[in-house]
């Protein structure tokens, strides 16, 4: 088959590109690199910035590429945002893929206007990005996600695009679970691809002196992703064990730093609200750590299996970061045991080949 992809979140249509090249078939990658991160694409879409000669020559530079965006089997945009441009041309550029190739899927792979809708609703979830307990979190910045979402021409679009694509690929279960009412019929949950033979394992074979704490911040998100409430969990815990913790912390680095520094710590915390494992988490697994984050009991039975839950699950509150912190640092001989266990769910689960497997019959029904 011939495929496109557009757009990038987190190496997720990277690594499914090198999945599917594996099986055979020929694959495209375009897209802007997921911003600062600038994981490697075929067909580069990025503009510079939001200054006005910037935008002129990115988008004249994404009218001559899309016109050669012909005689697809598969195209799939990652998002309603598949590029940097206004929805308009976006818009536009969605009505030329349809016309000028055989299927055009779109992913729900990040916010969009379901999500929100699905999270201000507060019915699917018992939490959110936008709730806990009930009661809205976050209001000034998640305001901006209404504004951008919620009664808007991408909104319209947003709809528009489920509608009319020839079906919705969801990567999360809460991108599932906010889609699952409108278009069951054409929705399929795929887990995120990771290429773990890319990936050295390091396992922790034996029961750590000190447990080194990974903390990753995005300046432009810690609120919204809940790592403002993790990194005070875990300065409670680093004053309160100063000689059984120490912690390691990156902030908004690209994705090579990132594997770097994760590489040296025995534990990973990822995103507080949550509820199912993203990239981040993935890779760290991957790696052989313990990720404290998302990973509620309910989120394998999408995976079909429900004998290996090696996630330590958090609810989002301070308090319960705290003590599940704090129950590693004084059992940590359960480290090497939850360490390969983390290895083998990712492997099963996540592998790359398989991944672009459920892509294929997907696609092909």
């Amino acid at each position: 088959m011939k495929i496109l992809l557009i757009g990038e979140y987190s190496r997720a249509h990277l690594t499914l590109a090198e999945g599917l090249r594996s099986l055979g078939h020929e694959v495209l990658t375009a897209s802007d690199g997921d911003g600062f991160k600038n994981y490697p694409r075929d067909v580069d879409l990025s503009r510079k910035s939001s200054g006005v000669l910037d935008t002129f020559t990115s988008l004249i530079s994404a009218f001559g590429k899309f016109k050669k965006f012909k005689g697809y089997d598969v195209v799939q945009l990652i998002n309603p945002c598949f590029t940097t441009q206004n929805v308009r041309v976006n818009s536009y550029f969605y009505k030329e893929l349809k016309k000028n190739n055989r299927k055009v899927f779109m992913g729900a792979f990040g916010d969009d206007s379901y999500w929100v809708s699905a999270c201000l609703g507060n019915r699917i979830f018992d939490y959110s990005e936008f709730f806990v307990d009930g009661k809205a979190i976050n209001a000034d910045f998640n305001q901006r996600f209404i504004d951008k979402w919620i009664s808007t021409p991408l909104e319209a679009f947003n709809r528009k695009l489920a509608q009319s694509a020839d079906g919705i690929a969801a990567c999360l279960y809460e991108y599932y679970k906010s889609y699952e009412p409108f278009f069951s019929n054409k929705l399929r949950y795929i887990p995120l691809p990771v290429n773990t033979a890319e990936i050295e394992f390091q396992p922790i074979s034996e029961e750590p002196e000190k447990v080194n704490f990974f903390i990753g911040i995005n300046k432009a998100r810690e609120k919204f992703k809940g790592t403002d409430v993790m990194e005070k969990a875990l300065t409670r815990i680093k004053n309160k064990y100063p000689d059984k913790v120490t912690v390691t912390r990156a902030e908004s680095v690209s994705y090579d730093v990132y594997r770097q520094l994760t590489s040296q710590a025995h534990v990973a915390l990822d995103q507080l609200y949550s509820h199912t494992p993203a990239m981040n988490a993935l890779l760290a697994m991957a790696q052989g750590k313990v990720v404290v984050g998302g990973g509620e009991p309910y989120i394998y039975d999408l995976y079909g299996d429900t004998s290996n839950q090696p996630i330590v699950n958090v609810h989002p509150h301070e308090d319960d970061v705290f003590e599940k912190l704090e129950w590693l640092v004084l059992n940590k001989k359960d480290i090497p045991g939850i360490s390969k266990k983390s290895r083998l769910f990712v492997e099963k689960n996540h592998d790359y080949v398989t991944v672009a497997k459920k892509y294929l019959d997907f696609w092909g029904k």
